[in-house]
Order: structure tokens, then sequence, then C-alpha cells
């Protein structure tokens, strides 16, 4: 059942998924025949292989695939996302993906093994026996029929629609070089016995009809279905962001029926519905605090670093995590209206709405097919007019199309991206396509997350002020004893600040939690008051002129205050925070070398915010943003005219990954964020996002680099191949050298250093 929903007044939306594209512009061409449809407006994206449509009265969904059809695509309503348990979660990852690529896998398999003896055999004249043209013509005929069926069925379906791209490019060089050598050996004289390739590197006119060309069409298919694999392989994880973020919520949960507890299914919960949270379990969903009082920990899914207290009549949000005592929750919203949910459709809606990245070849072959097809012609038609033969004729023409498909053009964009992505690796980079690489070099502002980005995203202990005559020391052995016996995330940076400081601690005696304010309990004898000042307050402890300096300077920088005492004394105020890393500061230094312009933007408050971009050196904050909101600033900036880049880990920070012109997730952080962004950097150190950039830019000059050399040995040979001085050497070198400079080339990215 297709499922639309109401978008502007009188118009509607859907999403169709579009199957049998095959490069960028099969997706604009689509996106041209819908959007030629009365009212209607289509956005299509190769990467994602969908279609989001509003369309107007009076037009069906059906006329809508209908057009996709006539188009030469089909077009489907895609199944709807669902949170999947453990069993189908395996199923899918053994089953759908590994068949998707299986085909192509089996093809690309079958191609190599067939096509290196052909390749061998065609360029080594030792290995070139009596009969060695017909053991090649025995291996390349499967390859070139099967290993690039998948091109010819490309090529005949652009053409029945006038477009000519990369696939007709390919099937029409294979074809070519494959047919003529069919006609030389059956017809010509390249099945005589003793016919040999050799080495005489002359430019003279030769007899076409003693010529084969069966390396050129094997080794063509296979270099080309290696590039199509590992691009396939790359686009299978299209979708992991939303099904990374759909299972982050709770998959049970224990409801409160009729007095008994029950556990039942998440998506079985109803508004109204009274469910239980203890200690460490995720919350099910959006509701209301109904009983009990706790810390929620809800930095994966917000940014905030301090966990929040909630109590009776505060409300919670579903996959956050209780950090403290038990809660009875009831639900508020649930299924498709939680903010999980939501934010689910955000990165789902930023990546449907980004452009398609045009791919280099596909881009060039838009023009340099019809020339060379017209090159050929015009070559026939002169050769033909001049008097020549219809060998001589069709020898020149074919060798126009031949040497018009060169191997390094399937060797160009996979063998540097394969290199690159090898070094990137070693360095804790991890670039998920060549698509990617070409929106690195104009981006020029970048948008960092703070907490987990900038920042540990971690609460830590920064400082200790002691009041006159305290001693450090025994101020951290004593709040650190009766911190470390509470669960809360504050309590827990105390207790492993002091165990750092000063070793092993005491057990407390009598420790209690007092709910919103802190603990007290008995260390070696002192009754110790560990919390916030207020707790001090309710035992008339006043603070010292010291202390007071001391804790309105930490809230002057966004930090949590924690006062100590014991014996109806105050003894020290202790600083805790979310620190920064040691290598941010650095990292923000090299990202505006490269010419980028950084932003801080946090859900934070706008005094931590600004303290921490202050220590890093960033001028520009947007603070106190919601986690939808996020997606709305990367838009604004775009709207602005540029070009942005965003840096982040959290779930919270999924849907503006995926909206960034390039979105770049720090591997300490959540799965969502990590597959909604386009370069994972895998070491958690910001240093490294200048690194990937610098690495990604240098990655995508050697692809352009390649594809002109591969283009630029193959365009240079074109005269001579028009004017019938191409011999089968020639060719080979030609077809050789191109390939070993494309290689020899991408090698050189595996000497890229970071700067650090």
């Amino acid at each position: 059942m297709t499922i639309t929903t109401p978008s502007t007044a009188g118009a509607a939306r859907v999403e169709l998924a579009i199957g049998g594209m095959t490069c960028a512009s099969c997706a604009a061409r689509v996106e041209k025949k819908l959007n030629r449809m009365d009212g209607v407006e289509a956005t299509v994206n190769y990467a994602t292989e969908k279609a989001e449509i509003v369309y107007g009265a009076g037009i069906a969904v059906a006329d809508l695939i209908a057009t996709v059809e006539a188009t030469g695509y089909t077009a489907t309503p895609p199944a709807p996302a669902r949170v999947a348990d453990d069993a189908d979660a395996q199923t899918a990852g053994a089953g759908d993906a590994g068949d998707e690529l299986r085909p192509l896998r089996e093809r690309l398999i079958t191609s190599v093994v067939l096509a290196v003896p052909v390749i061998a055999l065609a360029m080594v004249p030792a290995l070139q026996f009596e009969y060695w043209q017909w053991l090649s013509l025995t291996l390349a005929a499967p390859v070139v029929v099967h290993g690039a069926w998948p091109f010819h069925r490309a090529a005949w379906k652009n053409a029945r629609h006038g477009a000519a791209t990369m696939d007709t490019l390919i099937s029409l060089g294979t074809s070519a070089a494959f047919l003529w050598s069919l006609w030389a050996l059956f017809f010509g004289t390249a099945g005589m016995p003793g016919m040999r390739h050799g080495f005489e590197l002359t430019v003279a006119r030769g007899d076409g009809a003693g010529n084969i060309y069966l390396e050129a069409a094997a080794g063509v298919t296979a270099f080309i279905l290696a590039g199509r694999y590992f691009e396939a392989r790359s686009k299978r994880r299209a979708g992991a962001a939303l099904k990374a973020l759909l299972e982050l919520g709770a998959k049970e949960v224990t409801v409160l029926r009729a007095g008994r507890e029950t556990l039942i299914r998440t998506e079985d919960l109803a508004v109204g519905d009274r469910f239980v949270v203890r200690p460490g379990e995720k919350i099910a969903t959006d509701g209301t605090v109904v009983e009990g009082t706790s810390a929620v920990d809800a930095s994966m899914l917000t940014g905030e670093s301090v966990p929040l207290e909630v109590g009776p009549g505060d409300a919670v949000t579903g996959a956050t995590i209780n950090a403290g005592g038990r809660l009875v929750v009831e639900a508020g919203r649930v299924g498709a209206d939680t903010q999980l949910a939501r934010m689910a459709r955000l990165v789902e809606d930023a990546q449907n709405g980004k452009a398609a990245a045009q791919r280099l070849a596909d881009r060039v072959s838009a023009v340099f097919v019809p020339v060379v097809i017209a090159l050929a012609l015009g070559t026939l038609g002169a050769w033909l007019a001049a008097g020549a033969g219809w060998t001589a004729a069709f020898t020149a023409a074919v060798a126009v199309l031949i040497i018009a498909c060169p191997c390094a053009l399937g060797l160009a964009t996979p063998t540097a991206l394969l290199v690159g992505t090898g070094r990137g690796a070693q360095l804790g980079i991890l670039i998920k396509g060549p698509e990617v690489l070409e929106t690195t070099r104009g981006v020029d502002t970048i948008v960092l997350d703070k907490t987990g980005t900038v920042t540990t995203g971690r609460m830590t202990l920064l400082a200790v002020h002691t009041a006159d005559g305290e001693d450090e020391h025994e101020v951290l052995r004593l709040a650190g004893a009766l911190e470390h016996a509470s669960e809360h995330p504050i309590a827990r940076a105390v207790a492993t600040g002091a165990a750092t400081a000063v070793g092993a601690l005491p057990v407390p005696r009598d420790f209690a939690g007092v709910p919103g304010l802190g603990v007290r309990g008995v260390v070696d004898g002192h009754a110790v008051l560990v919390g916030r000042r207020k707790l001090l307050a309710e035992q008339a402890i006043g603070l010292p002129a010291a202390l007071e300096s001391a804790l309105a300077e930490a809230e002057a920088l966004g930090r949590t205050a924690v006062t100590v005492a014991w014996d109806g004394a105050a003894r020290a105020v202790l600083e805790v925070a979310d620190a920064v890393k040691p290598t941010s500061a650095e990292a923000v230094r090299r990202l505006r070398a490269l010419g980028l312009t950084p932003i801080l933007l946090t859900g934070d408050n706008e005094t931590v915010a600004r303290a921490v971009a202050a220590e890093v050196g960033i001028d520009e904050v947007i603070a106190e943003v919601m986690p939808e909101d996020k997606v709305d600033v990367v838009k604004r900036l775009q709207a602005e005219g540029r070009s942005v880049a965003m840096v982040g880990d959290g779930v919270n920070d999924a849907a503006a990954l995926a909206q960034a012109d390039l979105g770049l997730a720090m591997g300490t952080g959540t799965d969502a964020a990590i597959e909604a962004g386009d370069l994972t950097l895998v070491r958690g150190d910001l240093r490294t996002a200048a690194d990937a950039i610098r690495l990604s830019r240098k990655t995508l000059a050697t692809i352009k680099s390649n594809l002109f050399w591969a283009f630029a040995y193959n365009v240079a040979a074109l005269p001579l191949a028009a004017a019938g001085l191409l011999n089968p050497m020639i060719a080979g070198a030609a077809m050789a050298f191109s390939s070993v400079f494309v290689v020899g080339n991408s090698l050189r990215l595996r000497r890229y250093t970071p700067a650090h």
C-alpha cells in the first residue's frame, strides 16, 4: 500500500524506490521526466535510489510509477522501516545484503579469471602458441557477452531514450573490439595458424583483417566490473543511518497493568500506559515521570553533556538512559510521533534531498561518446569517399571505437580510491565512496558539534579549590569515597578523578542520596556532605569567601560546582565539566589553514559553549539548539551560499551530518552518526578531520588526473586510428602505458603523511 502525506495546500508527497539506475545521468533523466508532468516536483537521488515527489490534485501515484517505467526504470513504494529484532538483524545482515551483491561479485570473479589469460596472451608474444587466438576467443566470449551484459543492457536502454553515458562507451568499445575480432578470425587472416601480435612500434597502414582486439574487450569489461562492484558495496550502506537510529530505541518495556509488571514489545506500547525504567535501562518512549527521581543521560540524543535531573511531572525522551533511581513514566507519544522517529525522518529527508554526485567519467562521456561515434562514422565515410575499400574503411572506423575505450578509464577511480582509502584506514579515516571526494574541494565552512567532538563527551573533574588550611589530598579522599557509592554521572566523575589522584578510596558508612542535591555519609569517622550548595545550606553550613569566589567563577565558565563539607564546615569546591580534548585547539588551527571557517554547534547552554569556543579558538557559536534544529542550522548556512562540512558523533547529529555537503562522523560516537556521515574518523581525534579533508582532496585530485590521462592517451591515438595507421601493438602499448601510469599515479597516495 502506498502511503502519501500532505505537503502544501492541495498537494501530496510520496516516496518511490527507483530501480535500474546505473549512473547519475539515469537519476537526472528520471527526475527530468517526472518534473515535466504538470503539478509535479521531483527529486531523484542516485545514491539512495529514491525519488521524493510532491504532486497536485488529479495525479495518482500510479501515474508517477507509469512515467518512471516509460523512461525505462522501475518504481515501487519502499517498504516501511521498523525496529528490527535481533533475529531480523541477523537475517538481514547475512541474507539481503549478501544476496544483493552476489550476482555482481560472481560476474566479476568469472570475468577476471577469464580475462587475465586473454590479456597475457595478447601482450606477451612468448606465450603465443600456434592457435592462441582461438583460445583467446573461447575465454573472451563469456566475458564480453555475460560479464558485460549490464553495460550492453544499459546502453540499449539509454539509446532508446536518446542518451549516452559511460555504459554506452563501454558497450560500444567492447562490442566493436569483439565483433571485429570475430570478423578477422573467421573471414580475415587473423585465424590463420601461427598468427602473432608482434612488438613493432611502427606507425604504418596495416591490414585490419589480421588484427584482433579480444584483450581490449575482456580487459575493459573486467576493470569496469571491478569498479562497479566496489561502488555497489558502498551504496549498500546508504540506508544504514536510518536502521541505526531505529535500533537505538528500547525493544522491550516493562509496563504496569493492574498493579503488576508485564514485559511487552515497545511497539505495542500505547499512549497513557505506565512503564518502569530501572537504573541503566533506556526509556522506552517519550512521556512524563509520575513516580521516582533520577538523573537521565540524554547526551547521545540531545548533545547536552550534563545529566538532567528529573522527578514527578518532568518530561523525558525515548532512547535516553536512566542513570540513577527507579522511574515510573506515563507514555505521551509512541511510534512515529516520538522524537527518535522524527529524527529518523529528518535523516531520511536530508539524505533524499542531497544532490546526487555526478560521476566524473559520466560527465566527460556525455560529450566524449557522441564525439567518438561521430568521428567513427566520419572516418568510415571519408575512407569510402576517398575510394578505399570497405575493409580499409571499416578497419579505421572500428579502430577509432576501440582506442576510444581505454582500460585505464576503468582503473582511474577504483585504484585511486583503493589506495586513498587504504591509506586513510591506516590513519583512522574511512571514506565511504568516490562521490564523497567531490564535495571536499568546495567546502568552506565546518560546523563542529561540541559534546564528544571538541570535548571528551564525559564529565571530568577539572579543578579542586580548598578552603584555607585544608589538604587537597584529604578532600579528594573523603569526597571521592562518598561519590564512589553513587551512580550519578557527576559523582562518577568526582570518584574517578579522586581515585586517579589519591589511589584506593575508603568505604563509606550510612550512605544516602538526597534527590536532586547530592549525597551524605560517614567516611573515616567524618560526617561528609557532597553536592549542590543548597545541600550545605540546609545544614546551615556557609561557604568562606574564597570558596564563594571559586564557585562563582566555575559557574561563569559553565561548569558544574560541587561543594564538599564535613563535620559542619565547608572544605572545598570541585569543578566538574565536559573537558575539552587536548588536541582540539590544534585541530581548529589546521582547519582554518585549509580555508575553512569553524562554527561551534551544540545543545548545551550559551555559557558552556562560549567557554569551550574561547578555549579552542572558535569565534562563531550557535548554542542551545535542539536536535531537529541542527538540520535547520545547516540548511540556513547553505542558503547563505556556504558549502558546509559537519563533524559530529551523536544521534542528535545524524540528520545534520546527512544534510551537510560533507559529513564527518567521529568513530567514537553512535552508529547512527557514523552511518549518516560521509567520512568516519575512527580515532576520535579532531585533528583527523583536517587530515581527512586533505587526504580526500588529494585523492580527488589523483582521480581527476587519472581520468585526464586515461582519456588523453587514447585521444592522442584517435588521429592515428582515423588515418588507418593503428596497429595492434600501438593500441596495446597505449592501453598498457596508460594503465601503468594510472596505477603509478594512484600509488603516490600511499606516501601521504598527516600534518601532525
